[in-house]
């Protein structure tokens, strides 16, 4: 699909199942840890500043955000997962969410999985991919924080993602928020999915 990544602009937050938008525009999921940089990778993705909030305190995004595309798309801003400070009843919430989010979705083109490269892959990450897997989503990674790196620790970071995550090479994105890195791989991903 053709669209203009700058037109983009916030819907609506969905706190429940029936807050969900169910219509047949394509969607996009962008699917992470709750310190993993989701709102910076889609601030970055749409060159704006502000679109999606960043927090300095992990697990502020506990609804499903939806994004206008150029009106021919969402994408959509999933709560972040893995936050040991939230309590039992808002992580079982933010399941039921899930679990709703996700049921027979048939706009739901593409899930896009952010994993912090400096670090292995957690249980949750997994859990995460192997549901998109399961249901048959089509998924890409996006190992963010790149800049964060030397130079020479980056390919073993691919590499350790690649092995804790069972994913070929091809299915992972090098990424930067903060300068960029890997934007275009993204943007074009986004534009075949969609």
């Amino acid at each position: 699909m053709d669209f203009n990544i700058q037109a983009v602009e916030f819907i609506k937050s969905a706190a429940s199942e029936k807050d969900l938008i169910r219509n047949p525009m394509p969607q996009a999921a962008f699917a992470g840890r709750s310190n993993v940089g989701k709102s910076t990778v889609l601030n970055c993705l749409c060159r704006r500043k502000n679109l999606a909030r960043v927090s300095a305190t992990p697990g502020k995004t506990a609804h499903v955000n939806y994004f206008s595309l150029d009106k021919k798309a969402y994408l959509v801003d999933l709560p972040g997962y893995g936050f040991a400070k939230v309590s039992d009843d808002e992580k079982k919430r933010w399941g039921k969410l899930m679990d709703a989010y996700f049921a027979d979705n048939g706009s739901l083109k593409l899930v896009v999985l952010l994993v912090d490269i400096r670090h292995i892959p957690t249980e949750d990450d997994k859990m995460m991919l192997d549901y998109a897997r399961q249901t048959g989503y089509p998924y890409i990674v996006v190992a963010n924080k790149v800049d964060k790196l030397n130079k020479s620790e980056i390919e073993p970071a691919i590499v350790r993602v690649g092995l804790t995550l069972d994913v070929p090479r091809d299915h992972i994105i090098v990424f930067s928020g903060a300068k960029g890195i890997g934007r275009d791989e993204l943007l074009a991903q986004l534009h075949r999915a969609l």
